[in-house]
């Protein structure tokens, strides 16, 4: 189970830049990784769009952004592109690192249960910690309170 304050899980994914992005890669910097659903979908696209509208703010504070989904790298390469996105999507088509983080399992669609990504977002500190988790994420005012923890660190 994770806890705040304990080591984020590791990962090492394919990313829209054409490297893999590994977990160990980022140590010194605060990183927010965030797993979502489907490319292209409503409120996926909200969430990405969000975070690309405050990424200014989110780079001035210091952070990498790091959106992971189970779709393909032609996908969301695809999606980078029509939305301009500045930053990098992960890929994990077999939701493996999603279901290391808890973001992938059974949750409620449509008043049906279903295996799927559980929309989920993660603050992790410099030295690979956890410092803020938001699971289950309503998307509305999602990033606003990801900029809010962010200003709060000491």
């Amino acid at each position: 189970m994770l806890k705040l304050g304990l080591k984020a899980p590791a990962f090492s994914l394919l990313s829209t830049s054409g490297t893999k992005i590994a977990l160990r890669d980022l140590k010194g910097r605060t990183v927010v990784l965030y797993f979502y659903p489907r490319d292209n979908t409503p409120g996926c696209t909200t969430e990405a769009c969000d975070f690309r509208d405050h990424y200014a703010a989110l780079r001035k504070a210091g952070v990498v952004v790091l959106g992971v989904s189970g779709d393909s790298l032609k996908s969301h390469e695809g999606f980078r592109k029509k939305h301009d996105l500045p930053f990098d999507l992960l890929v994990d088509e077999d939701h493996a690192i999603a279901t290391k983080y808890e973001a992938y399992g059974e949750k409620l669609m449509y008043g049906k249960k279903v295996q799927g990504v559980i929309r989920s977002t993660f603050l992790i500190d410099p030295d690979g910690r956890l410092t803020h988790i938001w699971s289950p994420v309503k998307v509305a005012g999602h990033v606003a309170a990801v900029l809010e923890a962010l200003q709060a660190r000491p």
